[in-house]
């Protein structure tokens, strides 16, 4: 026993830092066992989606001379547009490269991909669909595929399901002879589409044979989605026969049954004069029911089978994607206190390799995977700077050449990626969104390679263009480091310090390690791709993004700071144009704004002054009725939301119609879809209880409105503790039927949200998400853990 104890003293002194990681790992499965042999709680769920890089080939030829199309893809739940890509101009087989990421905010059946068509005159058409099931969706997880196009039409796109009740029974007639009768209840639909922006649906219910077919309908339902029929019918199944002979089916009658359906279909009533729309089809045997004399289900609706296919799927060509589909289950928070334990203490864990956080970065086959929820949880936690501290500082010491620092992507770079992310959104906000509206507004022609000048155009007037507007961004980024947030500030300290302790005979690295992530990966992106970090709306046109693309490319070769800059450049057109910003006063200007973002504690932690735009777009409001008598329609708006006030106006730059102070929001909360027969609807809460009904453009939009404005308002002392969930009509609130518009909610109002806007995050739920990927790579866990002992003894006999 004393060999046994002198032996494993001796692995501890020469082997540290390889125990310290087998202590985690130890630690780790301890946590483990205990999450899985208790009897855990369900807090909540979630699911989030990126869609990432998406292209398509061999798309059909345009009907025309041109024979080429302009496309783009459309991401849907089920039927509901959440996000819709770029066109890509004159391709049959267009490249869109674009990511899109949302947390789910309600179930569905199917993942679909669109390919539209915009001809010349601004019209869409549909080529062709990709539709995944959500059970189907795990197949595809994280991998490239290629998935062939299939054919759209109206019968195809179906949603939502039905509620039926069905009853078989033996009914004796006065005559004492015996028929058998089926009763079908069609209750209620959920998650029908909305068609042409309404939705008025019915049902017809059919008994169908191969000798007979019987057909009845229920009334039409206005306005609604969701409707509630609650109708019954009845259909005679079997003829008469004598009691006395038998009280089933006979022969002759058992084997019609056997080949009788009943079918529901349900449709959308339309004032349009081609008819009504189909909205789904449900196709049931009239076997299934001899075991059972009653049955009640909800039963998804179906496409109609019409032997329609009169394309092959070649012949619309095919679609790659990359889906990514996470669904969450978190439990309560004392079951993750052993893992969350270890992983917070990752920092101050020698050598930061032998930590749990550091371990979860190696074992992950993408160090994104790792980086997404550690930063998420440190951050929650505060923990965020030392961690990155540590791990920077490791990958500092391992690095030889100060040319290549953060050049890769290790698990630092990914977690201050996220981190600048997570944190400075709100930065870029306020630094770049000004110009690069105008940029988008005024359409100034910027091209500078001679070979792509249209007709017209002035090769030095463009050029002349195109300095403008590099140096005024130039100018608001190298003049906001005031305005970086303090974490963003603090981890570039910890960069500077650690790059210029290991590398103390050249003078600039403590600027190029900060300027890596702060221009190349920060600024530089965003002016690439807006719509990426929510300074556009939308994807901008052709032209203009090929000026961001210039402007880009300049501002990340000033940031730069490197020693031979026109060596930066491909193109000689751009080593040319750079001659203009090729003078001291630049590289002053970039060590000035590195030196004032990478200094502990230099902070003003004043509020800043100016209005920093949070979300804007078109979304659809009630009229909020402040004349007695006044019009309390519905129209489009074009809303803004600042930390100064939430404003609409007609169209985007008019004088606001109406401005709510932050301060006068009492809470944010969704309205029931029953108050207007709307989706996607939800209401903000004044003072006096005024309140103003708003429709979001799909269940994505209303979510992100829902959680940006409760986040903004989280600090007012007045917020409210209850709310009604609908609407107050017709001298009533339509869900406690209370009279008064006056009277107090009547429902609890959601959780709180925290005050600070950038970092709403869910420490449970990181968790979960970590414990998930342990899990994930516990055999390369394992395998990790034999080959760290095979490593100890080899060192421990070779002495």
């Amino acid at each position: 026993m004393s060999i046994l104890n002198s032996e494993l003293w001796v692995l501890e002194v020469l082997e540290d830092s390889k125990l310290n990681l087998l202590i985690h790992y130890k630690a780790f499965m301890q946590s483990y066992q205990q999450m899985c042999g208790g009897d855990p709680v369900l807090r909540s769920t979630g699911a989030t989606n990126p869609f990432p890089k998406g292209e398509a080939k061999n798309l059909p030829t345009y009907p025309g001379p041109n024979k080429m199309r302009d496309c783009y893809c459309t991401v849907n739940l089920d039927q509901e547009e959440v996000f819709r890509t770029k066109i890509v101009e004159k391709s049959l087989c267009p490249f869109y490269g674009e990511d899109f990421y949302c947390e789910i905010p309600r179930t569905f059946r199917h993942l679909s991909f669109y390919i539209f068509d915009r001809d010349v005159f601004r019209r869409d058409s549909i080529i062709g669909k990709v539709a995944i099931q959500k059970e189907d969706l795990q197949k595809y997880h994280n991998r490239d595929t290629w998935f062939q196009l299939q054919h759209v039409d109206a019968d195809s796109e179906v949603q939502g399901k039905v509620h039926l009740e069905l009853r078989l029974s033996e009914v004796i007639t006065d005559t004492g002879v015996v028929c058998h009768k089926l009763a079908t209840r069609v209750l209620e639909c959920q998650g029908l589409p909305i068609v042409n922006g309404q939705c008025d649906p019915y049902a017809t219910v059919t008994l169908a044979g191969p000798s007979r077919s019987e057909a009845k309908k229920t009334k039409v339902k206005k306005k609604t989605n969701n409707p509630h029929f609650d109708e019954v019918f009845y259909f005679e199944v079997t003829r008469p026969s004598s009691y006395n002979k038998k009280s089933h089916f006979d022969i002759e009658d058992v084997d019609e049954v056997d080949k009788m359906e009943i079918r529901v279909d349900l449709w959308n009533a339309s004032n349009l004069k081609f008819g009504d729309e189909f909205l789904g089809e449900l196709r049931l045997p009239l076997k299934f029911l001899r075991q059972s004399s009653s049955y009640e289900a909800w039963y998804f609706l179906q496409p109609r089978d019409n032997g329609n296919k009169s394309l092959k799927p070649d012949d619309l060509g095919s679609l790659r994607l990359n889906v990514v589909y996470t669904e969450d289950h978190v439990f309560s928070s004392d079951y993750y206190s052993p893992l969350r334990d270890i992983l917070l203490k990752s920092a101050d864990v020698e050598p930061v390799s032998a930590s749990a956080a550091h371990i979860l970065g190696e074992v992950c086959r993408e160090k994104q995977e790792a980086a997404i929820p550690l930063v998420r949880l440190f951050l929650h936690y505060g923990r965020i700077v030392p961690f990155i501290s540590a791990i920077a500082n490791a990958e500092v010491k391992r690095t030889q050449d100060p040319n290549t620092i953060f050049r890769g992507n290790s698990l630092t770079s990914k977690c201050i990626d996220e981190t600048m992310k997570l944190a400075g959104m709100h930065y870029l906000q306020v630094t770049l969104k000004p110009i690069i509206d105008e940029i988008c507004q005024v359409h100034k022609p910027c091209e500078i390679d001679p070979v792509k000048l249209k007709d017209g155009e002035n090769l030095e007037n463009n050029r002349e263009n195109l300095r403008q507007y590099v140096d005024r961004i130039f100018t608001v980024i190298t003049k906001s480091g005031v305005s970086c947030p303090t974490v963003m500030c603090d981890i570039f300290f910890s960069l500077r310090e650690s790059a210029a302790k290991r590398f103390q005979g050249d003078l600039d690295v403590r600027y190029t390690a900060v300027s890596s992530f702060i221009f190349l990966r920060f600024f530089a992106p965003a002016i690439l791709s807006p719509n990426l970090f929510q300074l556009t709306p939308h994807h901008p046109d052709p032209q203009t993004s090929r000026t961001l693309t210039l402007i880009s490319k300049t501002i990340q070769t000033l940031g730069s700071l490197s020693k031979s800059k026109s060596a930066n450049f491909k193109e000689s057109y751009m080593a040319t144009f750079y001659d203009y910003f090729n003078e001291q006063k630049y590289a002053d200007a970039v060590k000035n704004f590195l030196d004032l973002i990478s200094s502990s504690g230099r902070r003003d932690h004043k509020s800043i002054e100016q209005p920093i735009l949070l979300k804007e777009g078109f979304m659809i409001k009630r009229a909020q009725g402040r004349k007695r008598f006044g019009m309390k329609n519905f129209k489009k708006r074009w809303f803004r939301l600042t930390n100064h006030e939430f404003t609409y106006q007609k169209s985007k730059g008019d004088h606001p119609l109406c401005s709510i102070p932050i301060e006068n929001i009492l809470a944010v909360e969704r309205l029931e879809e029953e108050s207007f027969k709307m989706k996607n609807m939800f209401q903000v809460i004044q003072p006096e209880r005024r309140v103003l009904y708003i429709q979001a453009n799909n269940c994505v939009e209303a979510k992100d409105w829902i959680d940006i404005l409760t986040k903004v308002s989280q600090c007012n002392k007045k917020r409210l503790t209850v709310y009604h969930p609908s609407a107050y009509l017709n001298g009533h609130w339509l869900c406690c039927k209370a009279t008064a518009d006056n009277t107090p909610g009547c429902t609890p109002c959601t959780g709180g949200l925290p005050a600070n806007i950038q970092l709403d995050i869910d420490g449970d739920r990181e968790t979960e998400r970590i414990y998930s990927l342990f899990n994930l790579y516990m055999p390369k866990l394992e395998k990790m853990q034999g080959v760290m002992w095979q490593n100890i003894l080899c060192d421990y006999f070779s002495l």
